[in-house]
């Protein structure tokens, strides 16, 4: 055998391997149409390993993932798409589009069937948890394990926060003004700094709530907020079937989620060993946006988590 030919065979495949890896960390941009509207997510990782999608909440989009995105990506296949009406998908007015949850659902659930996902882990946050979990209870076939932070199903959840929020779903013009409060640049810096000790202020990126406020000021879309505020109302009718399908389909369920959230309080995490004993429960010292501090936290218990509950 030759020592030159074998050395240099071990170090292209070794280079090969490299590259291979790194290509996997790179995210990648997308937009493909979805009943006539344009759809961007975002991806990395090898398709054949284990995919997870991850889905975002209000006020944010898929770039609250940004970083968690780029940290599994060596064992993951990661998929995490702007609802309609979000980051960099479709943005169509009131007007000519009914925004609610369940139209939000059917656009995931449509460009999940295109990309080809038939079997996939969920990461749900805030808005994701009503979309993900209509997904998951409708075709539970489909789901390997719920990853959940702050993704509340159980009026446990809910704060003070919520109370101008559901006066709003009753009588919208009385209370549309204070409402509208929650839009603005004050609201969306206190959603991502809430909560948040003072030794890990620093690791929260002024950059995230500046986009986020950044597309909620583009003309129509407080518009488009507005009516999801009073949609959100419809997905506690959905509590009932989420729950069931804990109980009967005993999904892997892996809780990370803010000990300090204002918004879904700890109450609504500790709600799922009700019907999911056997759910892997962390409160962390963070408030809503706790992979703002503590995403390489929530990375190794994600990674551990779905290494221990593959199927």
């Amino acid at each position: 055998m030759n020592p030159i030919a074998t050395t240099a065979t071990a170090t292209a495949t070794a280079a090969t391997e490299t590259t291979t890896a790194a290509d996997a960390r790179v995210v990648r941009s997308h937009t493909v149409e979805i009943n006539g509207l344009p759809v961007f997510y975002r991806e990395a990782g090898n398709p054949a390993a284990p995919t997870i999608v991850l889905l975002h909440g209000f006020p944010s989009s898929s770039a609250m993932f940004r970083d968690l995105i780029r940290e599994l990506a060596d064992d993951f296949h990661l998929v995490a798409p702007d609802h309609i009406g979000f980051g960099r998908s479709a943005m169509p007015s009131v007007d000519d589009f009914a925004y609610s949850f369940d139209a939000l659902t059917d656009i995931t659930l449509a460009l999940l069937d295109r990309l080809g996902l038939d079997r996939f882990a969920l990461y749900i946050h805030d808005y994701g948890a009503p979309i993900g979990l209509r997904i998951a209870s409708a075709h539970p076939q489909r789901v390997t394990a719920i990853v959940s932070q702050s993704g509340n199903a159980y009026l446990e959840g809910f704060t003070p926060f919520w109370d101008i929020l559901f006066a709003h779903a009753k009588d919208r013009a009385t209370h549309e003004p204070d409402v509208r409060a929650l839009l603005e640049a004050d609201a969306t810096r206190w959603q991502h700094t809430h909560g948040v000790p003072s030794d890990r202020l620093d690791r929260v990126d002024p950059d995230a709530w500046n986009l986020d406020q950044a597309y909620l000021d583009r003309p129509g879309n407080k518009e488009i907020q507005l009516q999801l505020f009073w949609d959100y109302q419809f997905n506690l009718d959905g509590y009932p079937t989420f729950q069931e399908y804990f109980r009967t389909h005993r999904p892997p369920t892996l809780i990370t989620w803010g000990a300090n959230d204002e918004i879904f309080g700890a109450g609504g995490a500790r709600a799922y060993a009700r019907d999911l004993p056997d759910a892997e429960i962390h409160l962390l010292d963070a408030g809503h946006f706790a992979l703002e501090t503590h995403g390489p936290e929530i990375a190794d218990y994600i990674r551990d988590f779905l290494g221990r509950n593959r199927t």
